[in-house]
């Protein structure tokens, strides 16, 4: 569908363009075009320099009669689940529709077999999605550059406080909602399921020229990061413990374990970020044996009592009577 909305906006253009503009390979475009070619699409290509792929005159692939809502949730259509926390379940249902009814037969067969062959669930293993009832009126209040006063319940004292913000965007993480605002100094991220109470003020606002929601993500979450780990440890990893490290730590923390990493004597030295002496200890007896601290002295002591204690559940004290084993002729 890119391809083909590409050459009915552009006219002309060379197998190589086209792979420039889609960021795929010229083979992949050749792939494409023969699948048009099947669809019925009456597409044509010349050779020589001033070549390429041309669609017939006249020809056009109409999506007709998409409302603005419909359109503005396209961008949901892979997401059931967060288009309807949004009050938009059913547009995307007939944005999909309308969307389908424009495409050539044989490519609606496809998009089909595709639409029921996968799927995407968004919220992490193990959580309940939270409730956020005010999620339809900030995400109006977004869409619509309206300014918002909200009630909010913040971690840290004063917990209650009203804050007056222009909304910027809204982020689903792990099957939760934040909403990126600025408030009188700078940007700043709210979780909408905090949110007590919320008035949508008749002012709009401009938004900050440049803004870039996922860039400003992104970097709101290294800085997150970057934030939490102040402090450091090392650690000797077994070869085992070395290559599932990164399965129980967060990506922050296996870049640094990899880019510090040194052979010692059959197994891995590393240097890695922590958060606190707790939190790294918690983090690292999830390994048991396969990991040793080293330092610092703190984080190495509060380990071993750790330790400690769980020997002192588990392992039998010296004096203590251990139960009979249980055998099949014990078995009444």
């Amino acid at each position: 569908m890119s391809l083909l909305l590409l050459l009915q906006t552009k006219g002309r253009m060379t197998a190589q363009a086209l792979a420039d503009e889609l960021e795929v390979s010229v083979r992949t475009i050749y792939r494409d075009v023969d699948s048009l070619h099947a669809a019925g699409v009456p597409l044509y290509g010349d050779a020589g320099p001033s070549g390429g792929y041309q669609l017939l005159d006249g020809y056009r692939t109409r999506l007709t009669g998409l409302t603005e809502q419909e359109a503005e949730s396209l961008f949901l259509a892979g997401l059931p689940g967060p288009a309807a926390e949004l009050g938009l379940g059913e547009a995307v249902s007939a944005a999909q529709l309308k969307l389908m009814a424009a495409l050539p037969s044989p490519m609606r067969d496809r998009a089909s077999r595709r639409a029921e062959r996968f799927h995407l669930d968004a919220p992490s293993w193990y959580y309940d999605p939270e409730r956020s009832p005010f999620l339809e009126v900030v995400a109006d209040a977004v869409w619509r550059g309206r300014l918002l006063e909200v009630g909010y319940r913040r971690w840290r004292a004063p917990e209650d406080v009203t804050r007056v913000l222009r909304p910027l965007g809204l982020v689903l993480k792990a099957g939760r909602w934040y909403l990126v605002a600025q408030g009188e100094t700078r940007i700043s991220t709210y979780r909408v399921s905090q949110i007590q109470s919320v008035t949508v003020l008749q002012e709009s606002f401009e938004r900050p020229e440049g803004f870039d929601l996922a860039a400003h993500w992104a970097a709101s979450l290294e800085e997150f990061q970057a934030r939490q780990y102040t402090g450091e440890a090392v650690v000797r990893l077994s070869p085992r413990g070395w290559e599932s490290f990164s399965s129980h730590v967060l990506p922050l923390v296996a870049r640094a374990a990899e880019e510090s990493a040194v052979d010692d004597g059959g197994g891995v030295r590393v240097r890695i970020p922590i958060e606190s002496i707790g939190h790294a200890t918690g983090m690292l007896l999830r390994m048991g044996g396969e990991v040793e601290v080293l330092e610092p002295a703190e984080l190495r002591e509060q380990v071993t009592e750790a330790v400690r204690r769980l020997a002192a559940i588990y392992l039998p004290q010296p004096g203590a009577h251990l139960p009979a084993p249980v055998t099949a002729s014990s078995i009444s």
